[in-house]
């Protein structure tokens, strides 16, 4: 191959494929080594290099040699000493050294040819997936257009030039179609990694894609004289901004609109006239979230901390902006609670004061109705007219507002010194629970799904369990406004005392150390003299080896862990101590004096011998017949009988002979 066409080959590789000439380079290197070893058979232990000129359009093959003395016998293995400084100047016998071999790649095989090609497309294939990646990875998060090249009821296929772009289903506008050829701008939410190249997730739902159009469109926001707080989006229908002004004298919510609402009507035929909302952000949530419910009016706005609840606002409006206030189907109740973060409670007045009468002799209202009696009488009777239909004027809306406004502002009150009360008293509880249960998340107690549901305001199982033992009722109440079901009491109270946690160290009893008792000191060899009593006319029945004094309790295992003592000031029946108390040796024994055995005329003559506890063993121990002979047959004749002249324990046996025959002695 000349060398311009080499040199036109290799641009155009670099171009088509958008490759950096250092990787092409890289793959027609490893090409050459590729077809080099499979042309030659060279060993895979035999290092082998290549070399690529592109001025000079001359390549080299190094090929490892080691150089020897003789002469040359194997010339893909060996070089000669001569040849080889001609190389490396300082080459030395025994050693190896890169040598170029001679070669045409005209030369190369056919299987050597295809295995050189088959390498350059791995390799340019893998270098421009990698190359796609890296380019794409850098624009997730961003804008991009691609043309529609197939519809399925799974996804949308984007063709974006030289990569695919997926929109899955959950990612498109609700109501929008899509053609093929069509051209659309979407947001790039992801780019994974895959062996067939880059996988990007694009998507037109994404509330982030709002924020980016919005960035275009407006140069406030690109320059960051306008910030984008937060962003609230039900793709399709709606959508809630909250801008706020970075630089004094910007007019943030006028920047996003635009001269005539230019700018905010390209974004919304951006995204198939989907309405959307521009509100100013507030640092006081009640201005906030008041504004946030636009275009509906509100009267007043309360918040509180809520134990169950947690943020929680209760907003009251007009009874001609309760409709609105709430949305179609809640969508601008629903909108607004993400947009502030709050869950948001919506009264009309007139629901407020029904609610409030009726509860006017109850506390905390009962000192309302006292202290404000015109009041009260003037609510009543602006409520009959509404409850007759009849027409109620502007200044009886007022009145009814007043009133409302009091009473809520009471019930704030009570609800949050209840809230104070039982925060003291989870307070006063909590140092009493584990501190490993404080730990251990609530899906550790295998609860049903309702349940985990219901106590998704609940962080830890330590934090149920102080709610369990300090806030019952509230805890119940929670389990039933989220629909629990009417047994999650119980599962949770199971599941609870089946846990196994260590106590805190303040809140277990104290052990007491029971001392163990001394031993008794052996007498003195006086005092045993003096201790011996005279011998005994008769001799006594045998008395068994002392033993060490343990107490009626079993042994305990050795595994087990003896259960601590604790101080109880009632008196209680005294328990068995698992504690083994030394022995007192007993005093020693004096041996009996010998009593010599009166001559017996007796037709049977008994001669006893002192009983040998190995006797029953020993005995006959040659036979091995196993028959009635044996060792089992001569241990059921013997006998064992106390002799009273003697005061032992003998051992008899009954020798074989004659029917005359009675017991006789006999000797080991």
């Amino acid at each position: 191959m000349a060398k311009s066409e080499f040199t036109l080959a290799f641009n155009e590789i670099t171009e088509v494929h958008h490759l950096p000439r250092e990787i092409v380079i890289e793959s027609l290197q490893q090409a050459l080594v590729s077809a080099y070893r499979r042309d030659s058979a060279a060993s895979p232990a035999q290092r082998v290099e290549a070399e690529i000129d592109l001025v000079s359009n001359r390549h080299k093959i190094l090929v490892e040699m080691e150089v020897v003395a003789d002469e040359v016998i194997n010339d893909k293995t060996e070089v000669s000493l001569e040849k080889a400084r001609y190389f490396e100047p300082n080459a030395q016998l025994g050693e190896m050294v890169m040598v170029p071999v001679e070669y045409s790649p005209k030369n190369f095989g056919r299987i050597a040819a295809q295995t050189a090609k088959q390498v350059i497309l791995q390799k340019i294939r893998e270098a421009e997936r990698k190359s796609l990646y890296e380019e794409y990875r850098d624009r997730e998060g961003d804008l991009i257009t691609g043309q529609v090249q197939s519809v399925t009821a799974a996804h949308i296929t984007l063709s974006l030039g030289r990569a695919e772009a997926l929109m899955p289903r959950n990612q498109q506008i609700a109501g929008e179609r899509y053609r093929p050829h069509d051209k659309i701008r979407t947001y790039v939410l992801e780019v994974k990694e895959s062996n067939r190249g880059p996988q990007i997730i694009v998507s037109r739902a994404h509330k982030n894609m709002l924020r980016r159009l919005l960035e275009y469109e407006v140069p406030e926001i690109y320059n960051g004289q306008v910030e984008i707080k937060n962003i609230a989006r039900e793709a399709g229908h709606r959508s809630k901004v909250a801008v706020s002004a970075l630089q004094p004298g910007v007019d943030p919510v006028g920047a996003c609109v635009g001269l005539r609402g230019m700018r905010i009507q390209n974004i919304v035929k951006e995204l198939n006239e989907e309405k959307i909302d521009v509100i100013e952000w507030n640092p006081d949530q009640s201005v906030f979230i008041a504004k946030a419910l636009s275009p509906a009016r509100v009267t007043a706005v309360y918040l509180e901390e809520d134990i169950d609840q947690g943020h929680t606002a209760i907003v009251l409006v007009p009874d001609d902006q309760l409709s609105l206030a709430i949305g179609r189907e809640g969508q601008n109740a629903r909108l607004a609670a993400k947009l502030t973060g709050w869950r948001i409670d919506i009264k009309s007045v007139s629901e407020a004061a029904f609610a409030a009468i009726a509860h006017i002799n109850d506390e905390p209202l009962s000192k309302l109705g006292t202290e404000q009696a015109d009041i009260v009488t003037e609510v009543e009777r602006i409520l009959e007219k509404k409850r007759a239909e009849r027409a109620v004027m502007p200044e009886e809306y007022q009145t009814l507002s007043r009133f409302v406004q009091m009473s809520e502002q009471r019930l704030l009150e009570a609800r949050e010194a209840d809230r104070t009360k039982r925060k003291k008293a989870m307070d006063k509880v909590r140092p009493n629970i584990p501190a490993s249960a404080f730990d251990m998340p609530i899906k550790e107690l295998e609860l049903a799904e309702d349940i985990n549901e219901a106590l998704k305001t609940v962080t830890n199982v330590g934090e149920l369990m102080v709610r369990l033992q300090a806030d019952e009722d509230g805890l119940h109440a929670l389990l039933h406004s989220n629909n629990a079901g009417a047994d999650a009491m119980d599962a949770i109270k199971e599941a609870i005392a089946s846990l196994v946690l260590s106590r805190p160290a303040s809140a277990r009893p104290v052990p007491v150390e029971i001392p163990e008792p001394e031993p008794t000191p052996a007498p003195a060899p006086a005092e045993q003299e003096a201790a011996v009593p005279a011998a005994p006319a008769a001799l006594p029945e045998p008395v068994a080896e002392a033993q060490p004094a343990v107490t009626d309790v079993p042994a305990v295992e050795e595994d087990e862990e003896a259960p601590p003592a604790f101080i109880d000031d009632e008196p209680k029946p005294r328990r068995r101590q698992q504690v083994e108390q030394p022995a007192r040796k007993p005093a020693p024994r004096p041996a009996p004096a010998p009593v010599p055995a009166p001559v017996v005329e007796t037709p049977e003559a008994v001669e006893a011998e002192p009983f040998d506890p190995d006797a029953a063993t020993d005995d006959d121990s040659d036979d091995k017949s196993g028959k009635k002979g044996g060792k089992k047959g001569k241990n059921r004749r013997r006998e064992l009988i106390f002799d009273e002249r003697r005061g032992e324990v003998v051992s008899k046996r009954k020798r074989k002979g004659g029917r005359n025959r009675g017991w006789e002695d006999f000797e080991e």
